[in-house]
């Protein structure tokens, strides 16, 4: 899938680093596509049941699909989304005059009365960092009865662990900086439509704006793509076993992981996706100056933000203005669980911990 599949074709998709092409063809200009791009489409499409279109970072993807509202539209977002996409949807809110309505989609009947003539509802789910678990499904039906889109960011997922679109979502959103790539060399977005029209509006903006991925980072993309599967069992079982250890660990006051029983999404997480992920949030029971000093203190684990690499990464989100203003926990771990072996990732938070101060 996404192969040059002819006899005496190489086995990878090569590099195509041209900006210009020959005329008589479908694209005259690199903005207008690079045969680089084409397989990665191809493989996440394929993967999401849609239409994918490529662009140069995941933020770029989401503009893409908030330039779908119209202007003066409503959009439908989570009290405590990524940040950048805050930001996103504020200047939108100041330069086209989009209504922003902010609500805990865990809340459907929140959800349901701020669906009211939306345009768009913006589901993060399972949520960064607060691994909140969102029932797509039922967002749907809210959404249709007032014909509006539905786009999730399915980054922490990933189209192995969830696939949006069979739930009835419109439209699928990717860092694929994080886990697609896998290998945290490469920044690239994408976005997939269900409906061709929509992955033509996409395309169009993408042109427009000029947002395009480089050849290199679609190249690593499709690569980073091939070991998805096996990156990702390897992550998901050790972050569901350190989840549990920190669960009973003295020093934490709290765990927030989809695959623990005392996680509030746990059964839907359940019924809606195929694992739980390799993303574990979890709050000590120190100061905040105590939390950051145990991230920047790791032996093993790499204290440093970003998520879905081969590497464990750690960090305290509090220390982003963005977090706290969203009401991020002042003592919240984020941690992206890699391919080190879980004994050796133990140790390790087991060693930070015991340098926190707690109550006895």
């Amino acid at each position: 899938m996404g192969r040059p599949s002819s006899p005496g074709d190489p086995l990878n998709a090569p590099l195509v680093l041209a900006s210009t092409f020959h005329a008589g063809g479908d694209r005259g200009y690199a903005r207008e596509g690079n045969p680089g791009w084409d397989g990665l489409e191809r493989v996440v499409g394929d993967l999401e049941g849609g239409h994918a279109i490529s662009f140069a970072s995941g933020l770029a993807a989401s503009d893409a699909v908030f330039s779908l509202v119209p202007p003066g539209g409503v959009v439908v977002a989570p009290s405590s989304p990524y940040h950048g996409v805050t930001a996103q949807l504020q200047a939108e809110a100041s330069r086209d005059g989009i209504e922003l309505r902010t609500v805990d989609f865990t809340d459907l009947d929140a959800v349901e009365k701020a669906m009211d003539g939306a345009d768009l509802a913006w589901v993060e789910t399972p949520s960064n960092p607060m691994l909140d678990v969102v029932d797509v499904a039922a967002v749907v039906d809210m959404a249709g009865r007032g014909h509006a889109l539905v786009a999730v960011d399915n980054t922490l997922a990933t189209p192995l662990l969830q696939r949006p679109l069979e739930m009835g979502a419109d439209l699928v959103v990717h860092s694929a900086t994080k886990f697609l790539g896998g290998h945290s060399d490469l920044i690239l977005g994408l976005a997939v439509a269900r409906e061709p029209e929509h992955a033509q509006q996409l395309s169009t903006h993408r042109h427009r704006q000029g947002a395009i991925p480089g050849t290199l980072e679609a190249f690593l993309a499709l690569r980073g793509l091939r070991t998805l599967a096996v990156r990702l069992e390897r992550a998901q079982t050790t972050a569901s076993d350190l989840a549990q250890r920190l669960e009973g660990h003295p020093g934490v006051a709290r765990v927030r992981y989809p695959g623990l029983p005392s996680h509030p999404g746990h059964q839907l997480a359940s019924r809606q996706m195929s694992g739980f992920g390799a993303m574990v949030s979890f709050e000590t029971r120190g100061t905040p100056e105590a939390t950051e000093l145990m991230c920047a203190d790791m032996k093993l684990i790499t204290h440093a933000t970003s998520l879905g690499g081969v590497e464990t990464l750690i960090e305290r989100r509090a220390r982003y203005q963005g977090d706290r203003v969203q009401g991020v926990p002042a003592t919240l771990i984020r941690m992206s669980v890699g391919l080190e072996h879980v004994e050796d990732l133990w140790d390790d938070l087991k060693d930070g911990l015991e340098r926190i101060d707690t109550p006895v």
